[in-house]
């Protein structure tokens, strides 16, 4: 799956295409067919199954880890909205932080994947503190606006930013 979003790749991951895991029919199908999904070809979808479009998933990834300077954590997920333009609302204190944005993925596989990547991945060019992910939910858009229609789910990123606990 590529992303589209501006700008170089980060690196390390030269092109890499995400597949979900398969549910047994995986080794029926040709080594060619899935060698080229993996190479980001698209594939017609095989007779009478329908090959399912992208959809929208509501992240939210929490990390956690040894107390940093509260500039600096600020000042790292500052940067790594900038560097993920998706990133929606980023709340922090010295010692953990929660990240929340809307994800395009195939399916849930896939969104997790990206999501448990991200951290790691803009590591190094946002200066993140070394801290491990400790929590993560994926939702689809429907169940993300039902959880918030009902007054029981996470209210809208509303301010869009990086915010204090």
């Amino acid at each position: 799956m590529r992303r589209g979003r501006p700008g170089a790749p980060p690196r390390g991951t030269a092109e890499r295409a995400l597949t979900s895991v398969g549910t047994g029919g995986e080794a029926a199908r040709p080594a060619d067919d899935r060698r080229a999904e993996r190479d980001g070809a698209a594939q017609p979808a095989p007779e009478g199954e329908r090959r399912e479009a992208s959809r929208l998933w509501h992240i939210t990834l929490s990390v956690s880890g040894a107390e940093a300077p509260l500039k600096e954590v600020r000042r790292s997920l500052e940067q790594l909205a900038h560097d993920h333009p998706f990133l929606l609302t980023s709340r922090y204190a010295n010692d953990h932080a929660e990240i929340r944005y809307w994800e395009e993925a195939r399916d849930l596989h896939d969104a997790a994947a990206v999501a448990l990547r991200l951290w790691g991945e803009h590591r190094s060019t946002a200066k993140l503190p070394p801290w491990e992910i400790v929590g993560l939910e994926v939702i689809d858009r429907e169940t993300y606006h039902q959880r918030v229609a009902e007054g029981y789910g996470p209210p809208p990123a509303s301010p869009v930013g990086v915010h204090p606990y």
